[in-house]
């Protein structure tokens, strides 16, 4: 809830604005990430009982950079400490090239009391944490469902969503015998074999030089590329019967999704902008190779049969965001180390009249 920038009370209390740097996030979040994922499920259960707003989200694009896009995602949180927001996330792929993150990000709380926002909070962070969250529930709740925990990883795309994605399967207990690593740039290849070392994997690590040799070698696949357009179409590949984490949603083709049970994060959302699921509803015209949701798992509703390929594809939504970056907020709040921005609402008043001086007798 936000902070007032004053001790007043009532309706005269000056509505509160604070700024939470990426430094601030990240002391917050991290060696905290099974409680993450904890706060991630509450969400989805929430979402999954009808207590949220989650519109579809809004893609800027620009014609003379058609790999950038700007995402905005409203939301609205409900259930005991309820939060209203967006998140503004830009992905301009090209940064990779000059070392820097490819998304950038930036997360506005609004009190659902009176509509102002009270936070600004960085957001790469918030929304990677979410990511690896969300794919880490996924693992726990689907791998527990078949009854197997994988022992063998692999990435297909080793930046910084793989990194997070595989910092919150260690906290959930995963622990692989091997991991593999498949990457267009055989040198974020090697650095995140770096990573893997620093961060005590103690099982092999191996370098594929072709994305059909990861996949075959491993229980557990986690997509995390930039791609566009599905690139992975042969659903041979897949025929050990992996579980799949599809997080960046465009890698795989109809043919493969149509060999796999699927789960998503939200049907609605999922099924739009051209991802994989999409595209096989288009090749398809129906949705019936869709099993149902994370939520569905969640509750009992779903228990995905074994045998087959399982794919979750979760679209990412904005409640998420909500919840870890009131979680973030709230912690900080607690702890006295809010910045808050005084003054940062100056027209208080309908008439124009000082807050002083309507006070004067």
């Amino acid at each position: 809830m936000p902070v007032s920038q004053s001790e007043e009370s009532g309706p005269e209390a000056l509505p509160a604005f604070a700024v939470v740097p990426g430094a601030q996030v990240n002391a917050v979040l991290q060696g905290r990430e099974k409680h993450v994922i904890d706060v991630v499920e509450a969400a989805y259960r929430l979402h999954g009982a009808g207590s949220t707003v989650n519109p579809p989200s809004y893609f800027l694009r620009f014609p003379d950079r058609p790999d950038a896009r700007i995402i905005a995602l409203p939301a609205s949180l409900g259930g005991e400490s309820p939060v209203d927001g967006l998140k503004w996330i830009s992905s301009f792929p090209g940064n990779i090239t000059s070392g820097l993150p490819r998304a950038s990000a930036v997360l506005i709380l609004n009190d659902p009391a009176t509509g102002y926002p009270f936070a600004c909070l960085e957001s790469s962070v918030i929304s990677a944490a979410r990511t690896a969250g969300s794919a880490a529930l996924a693992a726990q709740v689907l791998g527990r469902e078949r009854g197997t925990r994988p022992r063998r990883a692999g990435f297909v795309g080793t930046g910084l969503i793989a990194r997070f994605v595989h910092t919150y399967l260690a906290a959930a207990g995963f622990e692989f015998d091997e991991i593999g690593l498949h990457d267009l740039d055989a040198g974020h290849a090697g650095r995140f074999e770096g990573y893997l070392q620093e961060s005590g994997h103690g099982g092999r690590t191996v370098v594929h030089s072709r994305a059909e040799d990861l996949i075959r070698s491993s229980d557990l696949v986690v997509f995390a590329t930039v791609a566009g357009e599905p690139h992975v179409s042969d659903p041979a590949w897949f025929e050990h019967a992996p579980l799949v984490l599809n997080l960046s949603l465009r890698d795989l083709s109809p043919e493969v999704v149509l060999s796999a049970v699927n789960v998503v994060d939200d049907v609605e959302h999922c099924l739009k902008a051209n991802t994989s699921v999409h595209l096989t509803e288009q090749f398809t015209g129906n949705r019936d190779f869709l099993a149902g949701t994370l939520y569905d798992v969640l509750t009992g509703k779903l228990r995905p049969e074994s045998g087959s390929p399982l794919v979750f594809s979760p679209f990412g939504l904005g409640v998420l965001d909500l919840a870890v970056g009131s979680y973030v907020y709230d912690e900080i709040a607690r702890a006295g180390e809010l910045h808050a921005v005084h003054g940062f609402f100056d027209e208080l008043d309908r008439y124009g009249k000082s807050r002083a001086a309507a006070r004067r007798p």
